[in-house]
């Protein structure tokens, strides 16, 4: 696990909370991981259509180092890599299902609405 030294950052708490999870697609792995529990490596490609292969290898790695995302490398033709939310991982459940509500509602104020874990126009 990944150890940074935050005491010479102003606000240092935040600051370690937001760079843990920042990253474009970091917040969204770690919420499809808890939805879901266990996924492949491909099964979650899919479901973040616009991420690129290797952007999402470097959003798991890291995820993986900093103890929040575990991945199972299976001994079998082809290879199977499944990755799943660790015990620490868990505990920011509260933290994304507050951000995901607060977006839905700032689409809503805004007349967007989402359909399908994608942000469309209304009709």
């Amino acid at each position: 696990m990944k150890l940074d030294n935050y005491d010479k950052v102003p606000g240092c708490t935040m600051y370690a909370a937001l760079n843990l999870i920042s990253g474009k697609w970091k917040g969204v792995i770690l919420y499809y991981l808890l939805q879901s529990g266990t996924l492949r490596f491909n099964a979650l490609n899919r479901k973040l259509e616009n991420c690129s292969q290797r952007l999402l290898i470097k959003q798991l790695r890291e995820l993986e180092e900093d103890g929040l995302v575990s991945r199972t490398v299976y001994a079998v033709v082809p290879p199977r890599v499944d990755y799943s939310i660790t015990e620490e991982g868990r505990t920011l459940e509260p933290i994304l299902m507050a951000l995901r509500d607060w977006g839905h509602g700032w689409l809503k104020r805004r007349n967007l609405t989402a359909r399908d874990d994608h942000f469309v126009l209304p009709k």
